[in-house]
């Protein structure tokens, strides 16, 4: 058998009333004892939602202890959350890696000469080069692009490796 309809938080006109006369005091209690940083306002919507879904359970005289105990335990699962948050983000990272000093090195001065090649290409070679090389792009759709022929493409990467080949060593 439900509960009489004056005495049941399921009612619409009840539950506003109860949010009208304690959200603000449950958010000035939750931003008293914990902070602003921890979006009070947040919790306390978290509470009433919460008050809500369980509507049918909580007479209406326990309401505001319940609002209170909840919107405290969303907060205290927040903050043990942050805790967490923190040991992970303060525990060394390992960077390890099986590279020398001399070859992470060799592989800077590298990507220079490499850029600096790049930029020393003419404009058209450099588009399509870069369109097929680092957008991965196949000759016809970058043909289709530049609106010119797939010779055209071909020509114009094909040109672009030779001058790199020029340019450095070793590609």
């Amino acid at each position: 058998m439900s509960k009489p309809l004056h005495n049941n938080i399921c009612e619409s006109q009840l539950f506003e009333r109860l949010y009208r006369k304690h959200a603000k005091n449950l958010h000035d209690f939750l931003y008293y004892k914990f902070g602003e940083h921890l979006n009070p306002q947040d919790q306390v919507q978290e509470a009433y939602i919460k008050l809500w879904q369980n509507c049918g359970k909580i007479k209406p005289e326990k309401a505001k202890s319940y609002l209170f105990t909840t919107a405290n335990n969303l907060m205290l699962n927040v903050i043990a959350h942050k805790k967490v948050v923190l040991k992970y983000t303060k525990q060394p990272q390992k960077h390890a890696t099986n590279e020398t000093p001399e070859f992470i090195l060799q592989e800077k001065e590298y990507q220079i000469k490499l850029q600096k090649a790049i930029g020393n290409l003419t404009e058209a070679q450099r588009v399509a080069f870069l369109m097929n090389r680092v957008e991965g792009k196949r000759f016809k759709e970058i043909a289709a692009l530049l609106d010119i022929s797939v010779k055209g493409v071909e020509k114009r990467i094909y040109g672009a490796l030779k001058k790199l080949r020029e340019e450095i060593d070793g590609i």
